[in-house]
């Protein structure tokens, strides 16, 4: 996107208005208590995810010294607290880590989440809505997750800096995941610009990948980000092979799938490396950092669970899950659905 999103509510249009004014520090941010809004409401998330925007590519027009502004920090602290609240709620009671690890693992066999829905009965259209929700995480793939790297020593940073050096093409630098997911976006008919789709992608896929930026920018949060990032690695390699499966069914060419695929054999390999490589030695020279990572887990399940609620309570009525349909895909939704 080459251009700013447009706001959602006066959290996001503050953010949006600061930025706009001019370099760092041409303007005074008035900077309010904890907001009393719902933090998984769209004017919240769009305000955290412009925050974080800060940290990864920049946004288009602002200064970069921003970035590191102690008003704004303080205003994204005031925007991260009622989130994290908000997961840690909704993650109780949370699981043993031992426990958690083995319910990860065990591949349930009536699964109902969206790589189900789509290889059982989505539309090309669904499965176009499905990318777009996920190119806010995967046009920057692990990004978020390198944050990690420095917060580690030992060998659960060689581990992880191993599974990091594949996401990002092991070498070879037109292999790198977030290109091969491009690929996959303009095989079906899709821009695949960073960010070109923010102002469509509502608030249920922004707090994913806010929640992995949140835990990646707090070394307090470490093993929260660990076990964050474990629970989309072994999770990954079943769901990407239903999603594979279910691409080629609604019409993919070999770019449409080539992510997914890319995906079933290296996470199964990932999930190895992070459980025994990362988990446990972390643990051996951290034991304090147990709970963190099960609650990482917890966490991820919340924000995914929510995510994959929202998509398919809109699909099965019949409905976009975007904040507005594709153009594209506009006739083939009723007027009453949009």
């Amino acid at each position: 996107m080459s251009r700013l999103p447009d706001p959602r509510g006066p959290l996001s249009e503050a953010v949006l208005g600061l930025l706009t004014a001019g370099p760092s520090g041409a303007a005074r941010f008035p900077v309010p208590p904890e907001p009393a809004t719902d933090p998984w409401g769209e004017d919240h998330q769009l305000a955290l995810h412009l925050c974080y925007e800060l940290h990864d590519r920049g946004l288009p027009g602002v200064h970069p010294g921003w970035e590191w502004e102690p008003e704004l920090l303080s205003y994204r602290r005031g925007l991260e607290r009622p989130f994290l609240a908000a997961v840690r709620t909704e993650a109780e009671p949370v699981r043993p880590l031992r426990q958690a690890l083995e319910r990860l693992l065990a591949e349930p066999p009536d699964g109902t989440g969206p790589s189900h829905y789509l290889l059982a009965e989505g539309a090309r259209w669904q499965a176009r809505e499905y990318l777009v929700h996920r190119s806010v995480y995967h046009l920057k793939e692990a990004d978020p997750q390198l944050w990690m790297l420095p917060r580690l020593h030992g060998p659960a940073q060689a581990v992880l800096m191993t599974v990091a050096y594949d996401e990002y093409g092991a070498g070879r630098p037109d292999r790198a995941h977030h290109l091969l997911f491009a690929r996959m976006m303009a095989d079906f008919g899709l821009d695949p610009e960073y960010r070109h789709y923010l102002d469509l992608v509502p608030a249920p896929a922004l707090a994913v990948v806010n929640l992995m930026t949140l835990f990646g920018l707090h070394r307090a949060l470490r093993g929260a980000a660990v076990g964050h990032f474990a629970t989309v690695e072994i999770t990954s390699s079943p769901g990407s092979a239903r999603l594979a499966a279910a691409l080629q069914r609604l019409g993919a060419g070999p770019d449409g799938t080539l992510f997914y695929r890319e995906h079933i054999e290296a996470d199964a390999v990932h999930e190895q490396l992070l459980r025994r490589g990362v988990i446990e030695e972390l643990i051996a020279t951290e034991p304090e950092l147990e709970a963190d990572i099960a609650f990482g887990i917890a966490a991820a399940e919340v924000v995914d669970g929510r995510f994959a609620d929202h998509l398919l309570g809109r699909w099965r009525a019949g409905r976009t899950s975007l904040r507005s349909p594709l153009p594209d895909d506009r006739l083939r939704l009723p007027d009453d659905r949009l």
